[in-house]
């Protein structure tokens, strides 16, 4: 009986589309490595505004982006997938952490927050990083924020509950983005103690009309109200939508409605206008 090595057919082989997409990843790869050995990032600031009081910004968002060498600036989620768990994801976590605390130091009135992989907890340059910035200045530990997402926090749900406790007794805020994406096992949640929860804008997009969407962000905001945590909507587009999330009690609002991530701080723009 003859033996055939050959358990796949030519279709199970590696398709093109593999190909390219491995041919893919490797040029993001390189296209990171390059601009974190050049030091070409900033970070873009995009407002988080009270619900009550939609003049008023609780805090900015500080999202880190790459220029590559031409200066063109290339947003996070074209490369954050490609480098979540490779050393150089750390690599770009510290730099979005360095700038954030930077901005922080220059600016004594802001609060600003900055995101992270829970792969970085523990990772030595990033806490170097940290305490640098801390030793600075002591008001920033208050004004700093810490985002982790909802799908890094439940992949080492024990190390993130022990780093949020110390940061936390050293007064930094910690917030889950992305909430309601991930489908947090809620044994977890009890014990995490965030300070903010932002509630993915896949739920928040177009709400006003969405009855399922409104019945999901209620839960949300009623499991993140229980356990004394601030709820943020991402992703708030139109009036419609604002005035949803007011009626159910949501305490904040991120998104273009509000402004667009800017790379220029509008704090300073706003300095400039006053000036002028």
């Amino acid at each position: 009986m003859t033996h055939h090595d050959d358990n796949h057919t030519p279709e199970q082989a590696e398709s093109p589309f593999a190909f390219a997409a491995a041919e893919q990843q490797l040029d993001t790869l390189s296209l990171v490595q390059c601009a974190v050995e050049g030091k070409r990032a900033v970070l873009a600031y995009q407002p988080v505004v009270q619900a009550s009081r939609t003049d008023r910004v609780a805090f900015y968002e500080g999202l880190i982006r790459l220029l590559d060498d031409t200066g063109r600036i290339i947003p996070a989620h074209e490369f954050m997938e490609a480098i979540e768990d490779k050393e150089i994801g750390r690599c770009v976590d510290c730099i979005a952490l360095e700038l954030g605390l930077r901005a922080l130091a220059d600016e004594p009135d802001l609060r600003l927050s900055i995101n992270m992989s829970a792969r970085s907890i523990g990772y030595r340059r990033w806490t170097q990083t940290l305490e640098q910035g801390l030793d600075m200045d002591e008001t920033i530990a208050e004004r700093l924020i810490l985002e982790i997402t909802e799908s890094s926090a439940m992949q080492m749900p024990e190390l993130v509950t022990t780093f949020m406790g110390d940061l936390q007794a050293r007064g930094i805020s910690f917030a889950l983005d992305n909430f309601g994406a991930g489908f947090t096992a809620f044994r977890y949640f009890k014990e995490f103690f965030f300070d903010i929860v932002k509630i993915d804008g896949q739920f928040i997009r177009g709400i006003a009309k969405d009855p399922d969407n409104q019945v999901l962000t209620k839960a949300l905001r009623s499991i993140a109200g229980h356990f004394e945590m601030f709820t943020v909507a991402e992703c708030v587009e139109n009036q419609q939508d604002i005035t949803f999330l007011q009626s159910i009690g949501i305490d904040c609002f991120q998104g273009y409605f509000f402004g667009a991530p800017s790379v220029r701080p509008p704090w300073k723009r706003e300095l400039a206008a006053n000036w002028s």
